[in-house]
């Protein structure tokens, strides 16, 4: 079978390398369809005799098609530009399953947690990241791959994209397949067989591969267009219900999978932050900027061994709104179906102090700064941020970002909607997005171009901030 492989800007020449590999496929093919392959990446496809190709520069009689998810061409489509007899046909996400399948029949089983949803995947990896520091995982999220040691983390990639074929390459930089880890961060004594994971936790933007023990999905506050509309992100995250048992928000699985919630009915475990019916439900919360309290009480939870478990527990943990407890219910809820000590669970709740890039609390000259900053920055993020704030009046609210960071792009009208009804607000409007904010808006509010001059401009006035701002964070230099 040949195998053609679509799409080089979104990890298709890793994914091309890798089939090249493995000895039941022949001639493998890689469709640059966005035209964005470099020089250095050619020479790789080279070296491994994979060539580019068009869709009709080509004929086979048995293709494999491994596409992403958000392709704007359909398999019909795909079928009527490509010269073959027969097809067979798989995401991205499906071809790293079977990569992975095979390179981890030599390696011992671990827990392997997957993620995704539209909000609250990367705080999800880090809080469960204190859960199961114990076990030591390999972390893959848009932060960057990340090996856990037992006093310290070593990023061994930083500014990676959660696209799937990542997932690869996150398991050949920590089992030292093709590109060793660096001899300063490591010891050059360790080997493949001795850096002793215990667990892995996958971060993935539109959807996952299915190899998760657990798939966790944090919720679809949004579903929102890709593949030029011919899908959504409902269609791509319902690719969780391929793991051995899937966490998922209550709320979110009964506005969009209702005919997933009765087929997968046995390995699904719900969790909500108001739903009473859920198997995991948060009471007695005491919400703070510091540290947030809470009783977490959980029942008939199914165990990756299939045990059912109930019961309660008190915790604490950075969680200052709602949307933040539920990433937590959602971290908890995935650690109790991996069957983590309760005691384990409460420490590592108490040990998230929150994420510098996404969510964190600081201090600067007395005043309180809240930083959220975000490549996924949305109207609902922005809503839910503000309605954090117990004194508003007492906030100087800096709204902006770039373009360019995500698939997804923020839609102006709706946040100058929301914007338009909070003008007894303290609001400055900042950067490019900030910009055509403003154009949209029926008042227009106080715009200043570069985002340190508008926090240099709130501190002046002795304000305190919610800096809410859609970027990579690793581009600014917050002080």
């Amino acid at each position: 079978m040949d195998v053609l492989v679509i799409d080089a800007t979104h990890g298709g020449v890793k994914l091309a390398i890798e089939f090249s590999k493995l000895e039941n496929y022949n001639n493998i093919y890689l469709y640059d369809i966005y035209n964005t392959l470099n020089t250095e990446d050619n020479e790789k496809l080279k070296i491994k005799n994979i060539k580019t190709t068009t869709l009709k520069d080509f004929k086979s009689k048995d293709l494999l098609v491994v596409s992403p998810v958000h392709l704007p061409l359909r398999e019909d489509e795909l079928k009527s530009n490509i010269n073959a007899e027969n097809y067979r046909f798989i995401t991205h996400h499906e071809a790293v399953k079977i990569l992975l399948d095979e390179f981890f029949k030599n390696f011992e089983k671990i827990p392997i947690v997957e993620i995704t949803g539209v909000k609250g995947k990367t705080s999800s990896v880090f809080i469960l990241k204190e859960i199961l520091k114990d076990l030591h995982p390999l972390i893959l999220s848009s932060l960057g791959i990340i090996q856990v040691r037992d006093s310290y983390d070593i990023n061994l990639k930083k500014d990676i994209s959660i696209t799937p074929a990542n997932i690869k390459q996150a398991v050949d930089l920590a089992f030292r397949i093709d590109n060793p880890i660096c001899d300063m961060e490591c010891n050059k004594s360790e080997t493949t067989n001795n850096i002793n994971y215990k667990s892995m936790i996958l971060e993935s933007s539109l959807g996952v591969t299915g190899i998760g023990d657990v798939g966790l999905l944090t919720n679809i506050v949004e579903n929102y267009p890709i593949a030029k509309n011919k899908s959504n992100a409902k269609t791509a995250k319902s690719q969780i219900f391929k793991c051995s048992k899937i966490a998922i928000d209550k709320k979110t699985l009964e506005k969009y999978y209702k005919k997933e919630s009765n087929e997968f009915k046995s390995k699904i475990i719900t969790f909500s932050i108001d739903d009473k019916e859920s198997n995991v439900i948060v009471e007695n919360v005491e919400y703070s900027f510091d540290c947030t309290k809470f009783k977490v009480i959980f029942k008939n939870v199914k165990t990756i061994t299939d045990r059912i478990i109930s019961g309660e527990f008190k915790a604490k943990s950075f969680a200052p709104a709602p949307h933040h407890m539920e990433n937590i219910l959602g971290a908890i809820t995935v650690a109790l179906i991996l069957e983590i000590p309760e005691n384990k669970i409460i420490n590592g709740l108490a040990s998230y102090k929150g994420i510098v890039g996404r969510t964190h609390v600081k201090n600067i000259d007395g005043l309180k700064v809240i930083e959220e900053v975000n490549p996924g920055i949305n109207t609902k993020t922005i809503e839910y941020s503000i309605n954090m704030l117990k004194n508003p009046e007492k906030y100087s609210i800096i709204i902006g970002g770039d373009y360019g960071v995500t698939c997804e792009e923020i839609n102006e009208e709706k946040v100058a909607k929301l914007l338009d009804g909070k003008t007894n607000l303290n609001l400055i409007l900042t950067g490019a997005v900030g910009e055509n904010i403003n154009k949209k808006l029926n008042n227009p509010i106080i715009f200043i171009k570069d985002y340190e001059d508008a926090i240099d401009k709130s501190l002046e006035n002795n304000l305190n901030i919610l800096f809410i701002y859609r970027s990579d964070y690793h581009k600014l230099s917050l002080r």
